[in-house]
């Protein structure tokens, strides 16, 4: 009986083997690097709108950047911001220029006088209004019967639309604005309003009032009652009464005439307290 011949270990063990380890090794690389791959790449499009979502709450919430108690913004570097890469360089914030600025800035007065005459071209047709230039101030005449009810200082409803038009053009521009009210000579007797002077204040301090929910600055703004005392016309007729029941606005390009330093602060230029 033949006897059988022993195996070798070469011969049990395959040469190869190692290429199956070399195999795994290259495929849990490969998914290494996919992975990293996958998380370096930013989605720009979801990035934007993530982006735009933040910036209109932040900006909804009244752009309150008031630091917290105890936070110290640190100073931006020098130059501009090094970029991302796979980020979008958000563009720089820029300031817009205030509506009420106090300084010089506004459109000419002849320009404005132009924008007021168009705007108001259907009241000045029928003789409501008035748009003039005069020296350095645009006087702006509007009579009492367009505005209000006989003997009342609350705006009616066509007096809001004219004011309206006539605030979108005194919004761009810082000149002071005075506000005069006027009436006509008759006697007013009445719990509200005792005299005309009372109901021509009255009716100014209406339309300031008025301007000012605008949005135009209060400090911009006067509001004066003539009473009867600066007629416009006779007011031995009709038609000269129903002239000088008005309301005019002067927009002065220069220091409004009706305040000064002094007469804001009446010790400004006096003598100063002994002190003891």
């Amino acid at each position: 009986m033949a006897r059988r011949r022993r195996k070798t270990d070469t011969e049990e063990t395959p040469l190869d083997r190692w290429l199956i380890s070399y195999a795994d090794f290259i495929t849990l690389l490969f998914a290494f690097f996919v992975v990293m791959y996958a998380i370096s790449t930013v989605n720009e499009g979801k990035y934007k709108v993530l982006s735009e979502t933040l910036g209109a709450v932040f900006t909804a919430a009244g752009g309150n950047s008031m630091p917290v108690a105890g936070d110290h913004p640190a100073s931006p570097p020098a130059g501009d911001p090094l970029p991302i890469p796979g980020i979008p360089v958000a563009e720089p914030m820029v300031s817009l220029p205030m509506a009420q600025s106090g300084g010089d800035g506004g459109v000419p007065l002849d320009d404005m006088v132009s924008r007021l005459q168009a705007s108001l071209a259907g009241y000045a047709a029928d003789g409501l209004v008035e748009v003039s230039r005069e020296g350095d101030q645009v006087v702006v005449q509007m009579l009492s019967q367009m505005l209000f009810d006989s003997g009342d200082a609350q705006l009616s409803e066509q007096a809001r639309r004219a004011l309206d038009t006539v605030g979108q053009v005194l919004l761009g521009n810082p000149y002071p604005i005075r506000v005069e009210g006027h009436t006509d000579n008759r006697p007013i007797h009445t719990a509200q309003y005792p005299s005309n002077w009372e109901l021509s204040s009255a009716r100014a301090a209406s339309v300031v009032n008025y301007f000012s929910g605008l949005g135009i600055a209060p400090g911009r703004m006067a509001a004066v009652g003539y009473g009867e005392f600066r007629p416009k016309a006779d007011n031995r007729t009709a038609a000269g009464r129903a002239k000088n029941r008005r309301v005019t606005l002067v927009i002065s390009s220069g220091r409004d005439p009706v305040a000064s330093p002094a007469d804001a602060v009446p010790w400004a230029e006096g003598p100063g307290l002994e002190d003891g």
